[in-house]
């Protein structure tokens, strides 16, 4: 099923994200993982993408699983900084293989090396050849507090419709941890015409390790309610756990009462932390797909 069918639907969705293993050795362990987690009956599940080999080989394979295992609507990501064109196609020619519909279209980031092809400079070029590739549901990523390498957030927006005028169905956010954030920036790429579904990326923040590298990829602002909480519970693994879990929903159950209806949950391959929070949403989501 298209993802844009789904959020057409103007219900409550709630989908995860899962990553495929960086080594070999490790894909049994990631696989198992996947499939508990899709095991909930989430709205969709994505399948990140790493550029230069690694994880990107098994993108396929983990989204195929999900959704012959599980029933389970898949979402592969597909980067483009670091392919040719022909590894694109490839990767294309096997989605339609496996019969998987919905592409998470996005640039990528810059290898610490920085080592890249010249195929491609923009999502959006990417974006504009999966249209052209055949009948697949686009999506985006999108930067509420702006892109880390966007000169300012006018030229951030600018840059997402680019993307939407080149095919792109819907966009997922970059997590973020203050709701007033994605309000201020919805009201904003709506005013600029931009009116395609916007899917608000969530990550429950479970050790505060997770809080570095947040803040040293992106600049993510934390409130100071969440900084709150991290000081009081970071020495405490199970403490902090239940807390940021808690925060996760408190965010998710305010969006969804001010009408933005699809979340997406950033679960970092942990079945425990998606299930708990379904398990709190229940009465507020409903019956999931």
């Amino acid at each position: 099923m298209k993802i844009k069918d789904i959020l057409a639907k103007g219900e409550p969705t709630l989908s995860f994200e899962v990553f495929p293993p960086k080594t070999e050795d490790k894909y049994e362990s990631v696989e198992q993982a996947a499939l508990a987690i899709a095991k909930l009956r989430p709205a969709f599940m994505s399948v990140t993408y790493g550029a230069g080999g690694g994880t990107s080989r098994y993108t396929v394979q983990i989204a195929s699983r999900i959704q012959e295992s599980c029933k389970v609507t898949p979402l592969a990501h597909l980067t483009c900084v670091s392919s040719t064109r022909e590894k694109v196609q490839q990767v294309l020619a096997q989605l339609k293989e496996k019969q998987i519909e919905n592409v998470l279209a996005l640039r990528g980031d810059i290898p610490a090396d920085g080592k890249v092809e010249k195929d491609y400079r923009y999502a959006s070029e990417l974006i504009r050849e999966i249209k052209e590739a055949g009948d697949f549901c686009i999506g985006g990523a999108c930067y509420p507090e702006g892109h880390v390498e966007s000169a300012n957030k006018t030229k951030d927006i600018l840059h997402l419709k680019e993307k939407v005028e080149a095919g792109c169905d819907f966009v997922t956010t970059q997590v973020f941890f203050d709701n007033n954030i994605l309000y201020n920036y919805l009201y904003r790429i709506r005013e600029k015409g931009i009116t395609v579904p916007v899917v608000a990326g969530i990550m429950p923040v479970t050790n505060v390790s997770q809080i570095k590298r947040i803040c040293q990829m992106s600049g993510t602002y934390l409130p100071a309610r969440f900084k709150a909480i991290v000081d009081r519970f970071g020495e405490n693994p199970a403490a902090m756990k239940q807390a940021g879990i808690a925060y996760a929903t408190e965010q998710i159950i305010d969006l969804i009462a001010n009408g933005v209806n699809g979340i997406h949950i950033y679960t970092m391959n942990k079945p425990d932390v998606a299930a708990r929070i379904q398990e709190s949403l229940s009465c507020i989501i409903g019956e999931l797909q």
